[in-house]
């Protein structure tokens, strides 16, 4: 009863501030026993396995305003999202005591695609979600930790699947204008067609930042989803198509920002930038009979992306200077399976799952070149790259006792890597176990064990002179508790460790990451939902981590860029007549730049605000702010050598930096119909 509470005051909290276009629940949810929180954290009691599990429901992620795409992921208590480039590139994320890069060890997937791109030009791990319509997002479940036998390659951190809605509550056609140039439009909507549901979306928008080098972002968005059945039975398929040019202001050396070589939103390199493409189908089925469920999907996305970018000036040639432009054409492929019973054993209630997921990456040509101002004048690599994946696993629940239950899994996951024609193949086991006790008194137990991976980029594994470990191996462990121990909160604790083999670090010199030595973290989590009133709902996370290399160097223990403390608070008031609002306080605290600990970032925190009027039944006009205190902060700070003219041929190592965009609004208007 007191979950159902939760649930309802939840609802009444965050509907009357939700976007006009909220997804509805889809055909593909199946039912359960559990509570359903339709429009907030589905954190209740009994609803997850560990601690640091969630979802994450569409109502609440229209009632908060968003300056990035990729900040979707900021919903995930402790995960926090930047940028060190042009906006149409994939988004800096951090969570637990990682620099997760573009998303090295945390996996993103929009229903049964993984967004994350291997052997990527740019990043292992790339995650660009700059594709997605947030108005179409149902919902995000997410995970932390490497205990679940379904999660694989990139995962150790924790994962995300985003939700595509099946239909939507309403159409809705929105506008927003903003600050510097900026320009939005969104139209979305379902409707019943050929015995099922089509829902498409579109989304325009363009963007010029504070930046001296106007972005200059071209966006285009558009997703088509068909969808038949309910949740015993039924099917979808769905298109999207997604394209983005922009120019790009890098990060700039702190030395120059100080004596005024540069303003704070200038550029080292104007002709920075990029340009991107993706285009998907993907079809998933699902089939529930007695005691059973049967799931399948597909997909097929065919990718493109060239980006330019100038990090090191002229330290490199110190006539045409160091710009570069990574480049790759791919086509990517999939099919995922898996068979979900219940059965009974010497009086045991078990539920056991059996899955398959298999990849295909198909990356030609994949290089790295020499330019200037975008134009080729030297092939540095270009490689032709076919990488192949399955992962088979298996999942056993069993019901000890109407207050424990024992969660085991087995996966197996075997690659294949090629490079010019030169191949090798590799294999990771990971084991994983959970256990969960409650609840008693409103209060759930967990123990949670698990082993992961994240695979390498081929070219570092084939080509290297010191090649790179295939498949990386982590292994992490956590205690936890979640509770509502006062009517209208739901609380969890988590106390969580993970090590992992070898480290990703950021190489200044080429943009890109090298493989270090490996590294343990360790840290607690702390995440409160409150609601007050019914018009009043207050959050608050916590974390705090601990990262140290394993393996002793004089250079020192220190994980460049890993995150020791982030801090949000947000509050959502609803029902004060005709309006409604919110506030979120992001506090990204301090990292050791260099491995002995002597350089350190400063900490940025961010104020974001919105205030929405509802002039009548089907319109809305909602003013969102950022950066609401105007903080001279950074999205991130790096240390590595530059060269400047009229600087030392060897050059001169110091902080590097890209700034938060000043205070900016931004006016949407919303028609329902």
């Amino acid at each position: 009863m007191i979950e159902r509470s939760i649930a309802g005051l939840i609802a009444a909290a965050i509907a009357g501030c939700a976007g006009a276009a909220e997804a509805e629940p889809g055909a593909n949810d199946a039912p359960s026993n559990r509570v359903v929180v339709l429009a907030h954290y589905d954190n209740a009691l009994g609803t997850s396995d560990a601690a640091s599990q969630g979802t994450v429901t569409s109502a609440l992620i229209a009632s908060r305003p968003a300056l990035r795409t990729g900040e979707l992921l900021e919903f995930v208590p402790g995960m926090i999202v930047t940028q060190h480039s042009g906006d149409g590139k994939a988004n800096q994320y951090f969570l637990r005591g990682f620099n997760l890069d573009h998303g090295t060890d945390f996996a993103t997937y929009v229903d049964a695609m993984p967004v994350n791109l291997r052997s990527n030009a740019h990043g292992q791990g790339y995650s660009d979600l700059n594709f997605l319509i947030p108005e179409l997002v149902q919902r995000i479940d997410y995970k932390k930790g490497s205990y679940y036998a379904d999660e694989g390659d990139f995962s150790s951190a924790g994962a995300a699947h985003i939700r595509l809605a099946d239909r939507l509550a309403q159409g809705s056609a929105n506008l927003t204008l903003g600050s510097y140039g900026y320009q939005r439009g969104v139209l979305a909507d379902s409707f019943a067609a050929a015995g099922g549901t089509l829902l498409y979306g579109l989304e325009l928008s363009r963007n010029n930042g504070p930046w001296q080098t106007p972005e200059q972002v071209r966006k285009a968005s558009a997703t088509l989803r068909y969808t038949r059945g309910d949740a015993q039975d039924g099917y979808s398929v769905t298109a999207m198509a997604y394209r983005n040019r922009w120019n790009a202001t890098d990060q700039l050396p702190q030395r120059a920002v100080d004596d005024g070589r540069f303003d704070r939103y200038g550029s080292a390199n104007p002709s920075d930038g990029g340009d991107t493409s993706r285009t998907s189908l993907a079809w998933a089925m699902h089939s529930r009979g007695e005691g059973s469920l049967a799931e399948a999907s597909a997909y097929l996305v065919r990718s493109s992306l060239d980006l330019y970018s100038d990090f090191t000036y002229l330290l490199n040639d110190p006539v045409n200077g160091d710009q570069f432009q990574q480049s790759e054409r791919r086509t990517m492929v999939g099919f995922n399976a898996s068979q979900t019973w219940v059965s009974q054993f010497a009086g045991i209630d078990m539920r056991n799952k059996f899955g398959v997921q298999t990849r295909y990456d198909h990356i030609a040509p994949l290089g790295l070149y020499h330019t200037v101002a975008r134009q080729r004048i030297a092939t540095v690599s270009e490689d032709r790259v076919n990488e192949a994946s399955a992962g088979l696993y298996w999942e056993n629940t069993s019901y000890w006792s109407p207050s424990f239950r024992s969660i085991a899994g087995l996966r197996h996951d075997a690659y294949r890597f090629n490079v010019n024609g030169a191949s090798t193949q590799a294999h990771k086991t990971s084991p994983k176990l959970s256990l969960i006790f409650g609840p008693w008194r409103s209060t759930e137990y967990f123990v949670n064990y698990g082993a992961g991976f994240h695979s390498n980029d081929a070219r570092g594994v084939l080509k290297a002179a010191d090649p790179a470990t295939p498949l990386v191996g982590t292994r992490g462990a956590e205690l936890g508790v979640r509770g509502a121990w006062l009517p209208g909160l739901q609380s969890s604790l988590s106390l969580w460790t993970l090590d992992i083999d070898s480290e990703l670090v950021f190489a200044g010199d080429s943009g890109d990451t090298e493989a270090s030595r490996p590294s343990r973290r360790r840290g607690v989590e702390w995440s409160n939902h409150y609601i007050a009133a019914p018009w009043l709902l207050f959050d608050l996370d916590l974390s705090a981590s601990h990262a140290r290399y394993r393996r002793d160097d004089p250079a020192g223990n220190h994980v460049p860029e890993a995150l020791d403390k982030v801090a949000s608070f947000g509050v959502t008031v609803k029902d004060i007549g005709r309006w409604c609002g919110g506030f979120e306080l992001r506090y990204f605290g301090p990292r050791p730049l260099i491995e002995d600990n002597s350089v350190r970032s400063a900490a940025t925190t961010l104020a974001y605000g919105r205030i929405a009027w509802q002039l009548d039944r089907k319109t809305r006009l909602t003013l969102d702010g950022f950066n609401l205190f105007n903080r001279r902060a950074s999205d991130i700070d790096y240390y590595y050598a530059s060269r400047l003219p009229g600087e030392p041929a060897q050059g001169v190592n110091g902080v590097h930096f890209h700034p938060v965009e000043p205070r900016t609004l931004r006016l949407t208007l919303n028609r329902n119909f």
